[in-house]
């Protein structure tokens, strides 16, 4: 573990996949009030857990940066001293947290703030002593907030900061935690950690299309065969512009949301093949949107991205508009619109109150979003004692729903863990690489199934 420097913020990510952690890292960085950061970063084990590639394409580094359990987790934030704790996970892994870090004995008292203890940076120091002191607890979403909006937003309950990314996020939020009596205090207007990049500057010569494909939205195969034959249509109908399908995962790998249906293995079996002009690309967003002209996208947070950058940026209403595909979110934003406008030319201008209450920030607000959030955790640093952790979900107001989601994540309804799930001293050596190769096939496995045999199953059951 790296030498503890006492000027620095000592902040602790926790995530389930590549994008969370991408989320995590850069609002850890943004919302510590010190420039001086150590950053630790834990990757929760599951069938999201990002490969080194993935990890390597968000770019975000750290101080260290491992694997482990939920419990795992849990010691480690009981023991290394942490000023904050982000938690970048689904709505029952932060709940599940949230309930592990308030379990009894956790921090001693529970109550004990990081300026209490002699440990804390100088700058944040608080007076006075007490227990083992507990961390600030910052938790949000990676991106639009389009479906299970009050589930999502109780089970996020109980953290001392839960990140809004706009103006328009922060009053939905507030408006569900009061609609069932819930404290809606830890609520905090933000943004999105990762808009940047330069402003949009075409260039002579160059036309660029980009499909920003999403790994669950559309789900079924019909809709998402229409997707990429019309783009591979406009890629003929257009054959001097470049024309590419930008895909968060290669084959066999996870993100935020299972890909059943790879977008790669329906572009190998297009009637005709795809045009010279047509191409999968993958890597940073950042990276791509720097040489596009024009960001299409059925409900992608990269349109926020593009956005924020003046990109010339559609949402597309070929499949409807629809809760379930998350194109909703973007009515009154002046962005819908069908392949067929845009095969024709088309190019949507974005409503600027719309961007405004989104936390675009094209206007170049955006180096002042943070602030809120960094002061209030400068407060929460700064108290003399915080109060316990308190999730709105407890055995008394969810009895026939909490229990089971905290035994999935191998936690009893007290927030403990389950006998057998306390971690044990890491394997080294050959008992090391063993269990890594039995975990790795075991994964693969599991995207084996989920990519190829269960679509199987799925149609011989409609025969």
């Amino acid at each position: 573990m790296p030498t503890r420097n006492r000027e620095a913020v000592r902040i602790a990510v926790l995530a389930d996949s590549d994008t969370r952690w991408k989320w995590g890292a850069l609002t850890a960085r943004r919302i510590a009030p010190s420039t001086s950061v150590e950053l630790s970063g834990f990757l929760l084990r599951g069938r999201a857990t990002p490969t080194a590639r993935q990890l390597a394409e968000v770019g975000v580094r750290a101080d260290e940066l491992r694997e482990v359990t939920g419990a795992e987790f849990l010691r480690a934030v009981r023991e290394g001293g942490y000023d904050v704790v982000v938690l970048a996970l689904v709505g029952g892994g932060v709940q599940a947290m949230l309930h592990g870090l308030a379990a009894p004995a956790a921090f001693g008292d529970g109550l004990a703030a990081p300026g209490a203890s002699g440990d804390a940076p100088p700058a944040l120091a608080a007076s006075g002593d007490g227990p083992a002191r507990r961390p600030v607890v910052v938790t949000g979403y990676v991106g639009v907030v389009y479906e299970k909006l009050a589930d999502g937003l109780l089970l996020r309950h109980g953290a001392d900061v839960v990140l809004a990314n706009s103006r328009h996020d922060a009053e939905r939020f507030r408006a569900v935690y009061e609609g069932v009596g819930a404290d809606p205090g830890a609520v905090t207007e933000a943004a999105l950690p990762f808009l940047g990049g330069a402003p949009y500057a075409p260039e002579e010569g160059r036309d660029t299309v980009v499909f920003a494909a999403q790994p669950s939205v559309p789900e079924t195969r019909a809709d998402r065969g229409h997707l990429l034959r019309r783009l591979v249509e406009h890629a003929r109908l257009h054959p001097h512009r470049e024309v590419l399908l930008k895909l968060r995962s290669r084959p066999g790998e996870h993100t935020t949301h299972l890909e059943e249906l790879p977008y790669q293995r329906l572009a190998e079996r297009l009637p005709g093949g795809t045009p010279p002009n047509f191409r999968l690309v993958y890597g940073n967003m950042g990276e791509v949107l720097d040489r596009t002209d024009l960001l299409v996208t059925v409900s992608s947070t990269a349109a926020l991205e593009a956005l924020h950058r003046r990109i010339p940026t559609a949402v597309l209403t070929d499949l409807g508009v629809r809760e379930v595909l998350g194109n909703h979110h973007f009515l009154g934003s002046g962005l819908l619109a069908s392949w067929d406008l845009l095969d024709g030319g088309h190019r949507p201008e974005p409503d600027p109150v719309w961007l405004a209450r989104q936390g675009v920030a094209a206007d170049g607000g955006y180096e002042h979003a943070f602030d809120e959030a960094r002061t209030r955790v400068a407060e929460l640093l700064l108290a003399p004692r915080l109060p316990a952790l308190a999730p709105w979900y407890t055995p008394a107001t969810a009895p026939g729903y909490l229990p089971a989601l905290l035994a999935r994540h191998h936690l009893a309804p007290d927030g403990t863990p389950l006998s057998g799930a306390a971690p044990k001293a890491a394997p080294t050596g050959v008992r090391r690489v063993v269990r890594d190769a039995v975990r790795e096939a075991a994964r693969g496995a599991y995207r084996h199934g989920v990519q190829r045999v269960a679509p199987v199953i799925r149609r011989m059951g409609e025969l």
